[in-house]
């Protein structure tokens, strides 16, 4: 709903001083403020000067609409020519017009211009409660009828009072910001000067991380001699090498010997953390299941169970083959479950594992029946050297660097370690890390050969590099019996004594080359059925490539990967037996 206050017409120069005057009236009477009266005059005043220079005149529309909030409107319209370069004139680029100076002045600001004329709508948002409805703006239709002529003088002495005001407020504005600037300057040279000392705080703490790594391995190098020694001479002592021992001494020496085992495991654990943080320790990712892993565990942790209130359990995992370093992965399970029977009473220690098929992760759970962690103390058993206070803690020796280091490892592997525990119910550590070392959904290896049954694999490459990096990727293939040849006459001896389910044939060879051996494999009834599987890093053209035509897959090395290997090998595999292979090869 919209009701009309005003209406000015503009046929004359001083039609622009009474519309500014009326919209200064409008402004004060619908409850805006001073600066609010202001930008409405200057923004009408400023489009009012464009109707009479460029149409020779118009007329000026005042009203309210009813909106949330209400609405002061003013429409100023003309009958010229219109605007030809509209679009430059609201972006800036036509200077003059005062058109965009008028729209920074209101809330909403519309034009349209044509071939009948020019339309221009101002809008600005009232304060809330000023205006309610008609009987106010029967109030404001009043007032304005009492006013009809306002003095150019007075509306001229009134700008320049208005002038005066804006270029007050603009200086007060400037001195806000020369202050700010400073305060900013002084600030920003704070800054600088605190990131500096920071970057001498951090280089001196990585100093000084570097000098602690150093000086960890360099000592637990030292120490490892005179341990090594300590335990082969108690080994020799006690398998009496020199002669019988009493029961006595040998009670003395197995004490010796057990310390010197305890100091060799702090050593060890000193060992690997100062790699760890050094950025030095290797990971080598091989695969493996983790059924062999529980199995492993299983025999080197059983002499620990020494308490026969508690039993230690391997559940049956229902795991994927992993493929990460199976060594750390063990170490930190050996930690975990060596924790959990110190301070298991009773009850049980039970190992088990999980896969997520969707995030290919495997989390491997050591859980316990004992003594508990309370909650404010789960993170302080993964710092070094630090120790919860417990009844069990004077029987349970330690140096509180298994949980730290191991929680290291985790990480190293791509992992995390966690621990859900209450006190006087037990524990659970949850080791969870990536199927594939390295890789966020990696498939799982291809199974090549069933369990048990042994293949035969013959690599036929003068490289020796390239034949240490074939065996790699062999791994997980399942039982292989793999033979290597550096020579082609070499590996066609080899291919008619043992036979072998498939020959891995490399093209640049130094005597006979990859085609001719091939050809000769073809050739001998003894070996005509052995699949040939080419791995060369040659570019071959098309007449060599049709000299390839039998083989069963021709493989670059230059993009050969463990993967591509196995699926070479498990579509081979997968068609039958060799006699089945010679068949459909012929």
């Amino acid at each position: 709903m919209e009701w009309p206050l005003l209406t000015v017409a503009l046929n004359q120069a001083e039609d622009i001083v009474v519309a500014r005057h009326r919209a200064r009236q409008v402004a004060l009477l619908a409850g805006l403020d001073a600066a609010g009266q202001t930008r409405l005059a200057a923004s009408v005043s400023e489009i009012s000067r464009n109707a009479l220079a460029y149409a020779g005149g118009g007329r000026v529309v005042f009203a309210i609409v009813r909106a949330t909030p209400m609405l002061l409107v003013v429409r100023v319209s003309d009958s010229g020519p219109g605007i030809g370069d509209l679009d430059a004139v609201m972006e800036g680029r036509t200077a003059g017009r005062g058109i965009v100076s008028a729209r920074r002045l209101v809330d909403d600001f519309t034009i349209t211009s044509g071939k009948r004329g020019t339309r221009v709508t101002l809008s600005r948002r009232l304060p809330e409660g000023a205006v309610t409805g008609p009987a106010d703006i029967a109030r404001i239709v009043a007032e304005l009828a009492i006013d009809h002529a306002p003095s150019p003088v007075a509306e001229l002495q009134t700008q320049n009072t208005e002038l005066i005001a804006s270029l007050a407020e603009l200086r007060n504005r400037q001195d806000e910001l020369v202050r700010l600037n400073v305060e900013l300057e002084d600030t920003n040279r704070g800054v600088v000067a605190l990131y500096a000392e920071l970057d001498e705080r951090a280089e001196q703490l990585r100093q000084a991380s570097e000098l602690k790594s150093r000086f960890l391995s360099n000592m637990s190098h030292e120490f490892r001699t005179p341990l090594n020694s300590i335990l082969a001479l108690s080994r020799l002592l006690i398998d009496r090498t020199d002669g019988p021992l009493t029961a006595e001494q040998e009670r003395q020496v197995s004490y010796i010997r057990r310390s010197a085992e305890s100091l060799a495991e702090l050593v060890n654990d000193l060992l690997d953390l100062a790699k760890v943080e050094a950025g030095k320790l290797e990971v080598r990712p091989r695969y493996f299941t983790v059924n062999e892993l529980f199995s492993a565990l299983r025999g080197v942790m059983k002499p620990l169970q020494q308490n026969n209130a508690v039993e230690l359990i391997f559940e049956e995992p229902d795991c994927p083959a992993l493929f990460t370093d199976e060594a750390r992965v063990a170490q930190i399970l050996r930690n975990l479950i060596s924790n959990a029977l110190k301070f298991t009473e009773r009850g049980e220690v039970r190992v088990a594992a999980t896969f997520d098929h969707e995030t290919r992760q495997c989390t491997l759970e050591v859980a316990d029946t004992g003594i508990g962690i309370a909650p404010q103390d789960h993170e302080l058993v993964f710092q070094e050297f630090a120790q919860v206070a417990n009844l069990l803690q004077v029987r349970a020796k330690g140096t509180g660097l298994g949980l730290p280091l191991s929680r290291r490892l985790a990480e190293l592997l791509g992992g995390s370690l966690t621990v859900r525990s209450t006190p006087g119910v037990g524990s659970a550590f949850a080791l969870c890390i990536p199927s594939a070392l390295g890789q966020a959904k990696a498939d799982p290896p291809v199974v090549v050969s069933q369990p048990g049954q042994q293949r035969g694999v013959l690599v036929i490459d003068d490289e020796e590099t390239s034949r240490y990096v074939i065996r790699q990727m062999l791994g997980g293939c399942g039982p292989l019996l793999v033979q290597e040849a550096g020579t082609g006459a070499e590996g066609l001896r080899l291919a008619r004594s043992s036979h072998p389910d498939v020959v891995l044939l490399d093209l640049r060879l130094p005597d006979i080359d990859g085609f001719d051996v091939m050809d000769r494999l073809r050739a001998d009834p003894v070996t005509a059925d052995i699949p040939v599987v080419v791995c060369t890093s040659s570019i071959l053209p098309g007449h060599q490539r049709r000299r390839l035509s039998h083989a069963r897959a021709v493989l670059s090395k230059a993009t050969l990967t463990r993967e591509v290997m196995q699926r070479a090998l498990s579509d081979l595999w997968q068609t039958g037996p060799p006699s089945a292979m010679r068949e459909s090869s012929e």
